[in-house]
């Protein structure tokens, strides 16, 4: 009988001894854990910057529609014989040019 206690407490020191190497080797190997992570917040992946260039250039593009769209009009008011739609279609081409010159990837309709 007196036996049973110490076989328990063999026992029982052979399985907290795992659970304290699995302890210390998490406390060892945490902080690697959290600056990996923090690395990895940092950083911007390849198909992330990818993704973020095609966003930008699709807005430019959407952009430059816009101020075509808006020049077309301009123009077509000015062959009517509107003075103003005149300076405000020789603006806009100022706009696009400007828009073109800054973003040198982006495809222009014929020059006009």
């Amino acid at each position: 009988m007196r036996g049973l206690p110490f076989l328990a407490l063999a026992l029982s020191s052979l399985f907290l001894g795992g659970c304290v190497v699995r302890a210390a080797a998490d406390v060892v190997t945490a902080p690697v854990k959290v600056a990996s992570k923090r690395v990895d917040l940092a950083t911007t992946s390849q198909s992330e910057a990818d993704e973020k260039r095609g966003r930008e250039m699709r807005e430019r593009e959407e952009e430059l529609r816009q101020f075509e769209r808006r020049y077309d009009r301009q123009l077509e008011k000015c062959r009517e014989g509107n003075d103003r739609a005149c300076f405000e279609a020789k603006e806009t081409y100022s706009e696009i040019q400007i828009l073109l010159r800054n973003n040198p990837g982006l495809a222009a309709s014929p020059e006009r």
